[in-house]
């Protein structure tokens, strides 16, 4: 029992001596690793804080440099702006002009140049040297300046400038880099080493620093205007203060100063300012922004917490990424949608139907078969109508009916897309050309039915151009085009129609594009003419007034008719220019008649575009003609866009004396309303009710209504296209006030309007008398 007791405890101490080896093993594991966890936080602790330590040093230092950097490169971005707001004149066919003249149109210099550079971009001093350096013009601080003096007080600085754009960079001044020589290259680019020449330093004058440029006068379209060596633009401008005020306001450097001797206030940074020709002009000196600031004060003494909240935030931080990369990732699945479609009516946009159409042409190229890829362009007729009179809310929700629309009328491979307003396009690939009658089928039955707006039925049209790939071209700019010129032609046929390209159209198109130009340049130069035909009393046959009508003779294709010049220039925007020319030329010529009304027609783009009150205002101040003289002549398309502005336009001019005449009236729809809504002077009679009147007793009984209305409400009447004796007869004996037609003369120039007036009493008094003889013997018999 002894034995196994003194066994036992021996056991049980040597199980205990383990267990203590054990843990102080243990321990000392501990404490060691306790030892190191506290070696490691010390030197992490010390490493951390030389970390932030350099980290804000380096914050600073690197802020320095980038802020140096910053402002160099904004005084070289400002040398780049001087020289390209010159080209806003320099590039410009009448500062060639004008520059060239002999003597120097200096009026036109100091307002298109001088003026215009000091007001509007704050250039101190603009001088203009001719081809063989000699100054011809100088506009120091805003004021007309001798520009040989103006000159001379900087030949220094401004020789070398010269003499670089002359001849190119000699290497003793400061370069740019790269990228700014590539910018202003482009000018030399465009226009050739004879007309690109510029020069840009900034340099030493009067002991100041200042942007001095200098860019040669060219041309910008007719190269014949320049004469020997271009004229050279030179521009001072001053780097002061407020110079590198208006630069540290946009590098966000509200202290950037300049000054003559370093800025000695505390925490400041001076920087010696050199001229491109090394002169040392001054020093900038600015207050660094010093970001490392915040890690040297604030961050340091939160470092224990924050290694103590690391973990945390670690964890938080990640649960939050990957939260937020879902949404990044959902966001940018609805930015790449919404780049490729149209937010209104969800379909594919432009950009899209592109790319689609790119990727299809692809596929037919690669195949070689004899499949097609058809493209159909489709704009809704009128659609302009329904937003001008249910408002841009109905316009929206038709766009929507008609996209579900030619959604369900698409096939399975069709792609529909919306361009935008009321313009659809369709691609589809298919194996022959029959395919695209289909889809032109199809695209006119989707709109047989009557669209719901609003509870109303509104029964809409659509016209379609369509072209086909290889047969219309292989690229996606070729057929859209192509498709857009077919869809223009159905518009011109009418609408409501499905066109298909052909070559006569590119033809046409561009004819009327030449034609456009052409009339453009006409209406600038001043070539139209107008000629006027006569308006005959009825009581007397003598000439009562003039009606101005629009000539344009083609130096190669003779007399274009207005037909066929005046839609073009209603579709290309010129009409407002147009009616502004004739209504000058008329007011002007009027004055040779001052005995004679002078009519002149007005369209409905001139109520639109046009100030129409204040143009007249100032033509009756230039030309001190009497408005009771001028008839303006209004057709159903003014009226018919009944608004209200119109209404007060129609008084205004009518109250300012003008008379007011309804022209054309019986071929619109000859509303009633129109009479009582405007107050009118005249009614013409248009000719389609004239000629042949008197074996049209239909035709008679209308115009002797529309003459008792008239005069019932005090109008004189007027039939137009009066072409026989009989016609003229006819209306005489009706009651018609005024006749005007070939019967009595076609339109002729102005210079020949005078013998007119002389010619035809004498013509038109037997005319008369056998009139009021058929008069007489009318009523004897009624």
């Amino acid at each position: 029992m002894e034995c196994w007791t003194r066994a036992s405890a021996i056991q049980f101490g040597l199980t205990m001596s383990l267990t203590s080896a054990n843990t102080a093993h243990y321990k000392n594991d501990l404490r060691r690793m306790t030892a190191l966890i506290g070696i490691a936080l010390v030197v992490f602790g010390i490493l951390l804080v030389a970390t932030v330590a350099y980290a804000g040093w380096s914050a600073n230092r690197t802020a320095v440099v980038r802020e140096r950097q910053l402002v160099e490169n904004a005084l070289d971005q400002s040398v780049s702006r001087v020289l390209d707001q010159q080209k806003a004149i320099a590039f410009w066919d009448d500062a060639v002009e004008h520059a060239q003249r002999r003597p120097v149109d200096v009026e036109w210099l100091e307002t298109n140049i001088g003026v215009y550079f000091f007001e509007t971009y704050g250039h101190d001093e603009v001088i203009v040297v001719d081809g063989q350096n000699r100054p011809v013009y100088a506009n120091i601080g805003g004021e007309l300046t001798n520009a040989r003096a103006a000159y001379a007080a900087r030949h220094a600085v401004l020789d070398r400038i010269v003499a670089e754009a002359r001849n190119g960079a000699d290497g003793a001044l400061r370069q740019r880099d790269a990228a700014f020589a590539e910018s202003q290259g482009n000018y030399n680019a465009l226009l050739g080493a004879r007309f690109g020449r510029w020069a840009g330093h900034i340099m030493s004058v009067d002991g100041e620093p200042a942007v001095v440029a200098a860019l040669s006068i060219v041309p910008n379209l007719d190269a014949g205007l320049l004469h020997g060596e271009p004229h050279l633009l030179l521009s001072v401008v001053k780097i002061d203060n407020a110079f590198m005020s208006e630069v540290g306001s946009s590098l966000l450097m509200s202290d950037l100063t300049i000054t003559a001797t370093p800025n000695t206030s505390p925490g400041v940074i001076n920087e010696p300012f050199r001229a491109d020709d090394g002169t040392q002009v001054g020093y900038i000196s600015w207050t660094p922004k010093r970001p490392g600031q915040t890690l040297l004060l604030f961050i340091l003494p939160l470092v224990a917490l924050g290694v103590l909240g690391a973990g945390m935030l670690t964890w938080i931080m990640m649960v939050r990424l990957k939260k937020a990369s879902g949404e990044l990732a959902d966001r940018e699945e609805r930015s790449r949608h919404e780049a490729l479609h149209d937010s209104l009516s969800g379909l594919p946009n432009r950009s899209h139907f592109v790319g689609r159409l790119q990727e299809a042409l692809d596929r037919l190229i690669e195949s070689r078969n004899n499949g097609r890829v058809v493209v159909a362009y489709i704009d809704v007729d009128r659609f302009k109508d329904i937003n001008d009179t249910m408002g841009h809310a109905a316009g929206d929700a038709l766009i929507m009916a008609v996209s579900k629309r030619l959604r369900a009328a698409m096939g399975p491979q069709d792609f529909l897309a919306r361009f935008g307003g009321d313009e659809f396009a369709v691609l589809r690939q298919a194996t022959s050309a029959a395919a695209a009658d289909e889809l032109a089928q199809r695209l006119r039955t989707a709109f047989e039915e009557s669209f719901d707006v609003y509870g109303q039925h509104i029964r809409m049209t659509a016209s379609v151009g369509l072209s086909l790939a290889p047969d219309h071209g292989v690229s996606p700019a070729e057929l859209m085009r192509n498709a857009d010129i077919a869809l223009y032609q159905g518009k011109n046929q009418g609408r409501d129609k499905a066109m298909f390209f052909c070559a006569e159209m590119a033809a046409e198109v561009e004819q009327r594009r030449e034609t456009e130009l052409e009339l453009q340049a006409a209406i600038a130069e001043g070539v139209l003419d107008l000629h006027y035909q006569p308006l005959v009393s009825c009581r007397d046959g003598r000439v009562t007034g003039l009606e101005a009508l629009l000539r344009w003779k083609h130096p190669t294709k003779g007399y274009i008719s207005p037909g066929a010049f005046v839609p073009i220039a209603e579709e290309a925007g010129l009409m407002p220019s147009l009616g502004a020319y004739v209504l000058e030329r008329a007011f002007a010529e009027a004055k040779r008649w001052p005995d004679l009304d002078v009519a002149i027609n007005l369209s409905p783009v001139q109520f639109r575009h046009v100030d129409l009150v204040e143009l007249l205002e100032q033509l009756l101040a230039k030309h001190a003609i009497d408005p009771r003289r001028i008839v303006l002549e209004v057709t159903e398309g003014v009226l018919m866009e009944s608004t209200e502005r119109n209404r007060q336009i129609l008084e205004t001019v009518r109250g300012m004396g003008f008379k007011i005449a309804l022209d054309d009236f019986g071929t619109g729809y000859s509303s009633l309303r129109y009479l009582c809504d405007f107050r009118f002077d005249k009614i013409k009679i248009d000719r389609a009710f004239v000629t042949g009147i008197h074996e049209r007793k239909r035709a008679m009984t209308i115009i002797q209504s529309v003459v008792t209305l008239g005069r019932g409400l005090g109008m004189d009447i007027v039939a137009e296209g009066v072409e026989t004796e009989a016609e003229a007869s006819v209306m005489r004996l009706v009651g018609v006030t005024e006749l005007q037609g070939f019967f009595f003369s076609k339109a002729v120039p102005a210079s020949d309007v005078q013998a007119l007036i002389q010619k035809l009493p004498h013509t038109q008094t037997e005319t008369v008398a056998e009139a009021e003889r058929t008069d007489l013997r009318a009523q004897r018999r009624s």
